[in-house]
């Protein structure tokens, strides 16, 4: 029993050695590391480090440039973060953040994904207000108009972004901005604070904040906003996007984003 016991304390040694390199070089700013970084980083002989990275090399998750006789990821930690993208759920992953907001704001939280050159509301956690925003979940809104909206479209590829603003801009309310010179000035802005704001551009009456989530490949993969009727939110508006800021940044963490 006691040879067991030490047998299954080397093992979760091994184990916790081998997660402690593998999150080294995901958190690492360069792209490969030598024996000896690895060993003074996370305090271990490099014999220890040999033995780990033999092992993972094994399973391809780090693979060794011969030449530079450096290690970097491999296919396997490729294979093994796009099994965990597609198991995920993206609005269970979200939902707590959502009410997070809520509680934080007491206002509306929504999810938005996009589709082509529109998005869509995906979720929402509604706070106990009587006088409060709700979204119509499922309908499709273009990208131009609304602070869910302008978190896409501010951050879409520069051809795809070109193309839509190209295209005939729809009026949603007397507060819509449709002309493009204006519009791009904003999204340019957008993207330099990593917000959006709207007091009644796609409904009136509504003020909102939204924020892009990013995933591994810098790719917005959903926007959370922050809403309420516009006289009341007015005036929260700066405070709840700071908020909305940590959470969507934690979220684009978790996805792979690096910032």
């Amino acid at each position: 029993m006691p040879e067991r016991t030490e047998s299954s304390a080397r093992t979760i040694g091994s184990v916790d050695r081998a997660a402690s390199v593998l999150k080294l070089f995901v958190d690492s700013q360069a792209p490969s590391l030598g024996v000896t970084e690895i060993a003074n980083e996370l305090n271990l002989s490099k014999a220890v480090v040999h033995r780990v990275l033999s092992s993972l090399r094994e399973a391809e998750f780090i693979e060794l440039d011969p030449g530079t006789r450096r290690y970097q990821l491999g296919y396997g930690a490729l294979s093994l973060g796009l099994a965990y993208l597609d198991r995920m759920d993206l609005r269970d992953r979200v939902r707590p953040s959502l009410e997070k907001l809520r509680e934080a704001t007491g206002e509306t939280a929504t999810l938005s994904v996009r589709h082509g050159y529109q998005r869509v509301y995906l979720d929402q956690a509604l706070p106990a207000s009587e006088i409060r925003m709700t979204v119509a979940l499922g309908r499709p809104y273009p990208l131009h108009a609304g602070s869910s909206s302008k978190a896409f479209l501010a951050f879409l590829p520069d051809a795809e972004q070109t193309k839509y603003l190209s295209s005939s801009l729809e009026v949603l309310t007397e507060s819509t901005l449709v002309d493009v010179g204006a519009l791009r000035k904003e999204l340019a802005m957008i993207r330099g604070r990593g917000y959006a704001r709207s007091f009644g551009e796609r409904q009136p009456g509504a003020g909102s904040v939204a924020a892009p989530v990013f995933d591994f490949d810098g790719r917005a993969v959903a926007v959370i906003s922050v809403c309420g009727p516009v006289e009341r939110f007015r005036s929260r508006a700066d405070s709840a996007a700071k908020q909305l800021l940590a959470e969507t940044r934690e979220l684009s963490r978790r996805l792979g984003f690096k910032w």
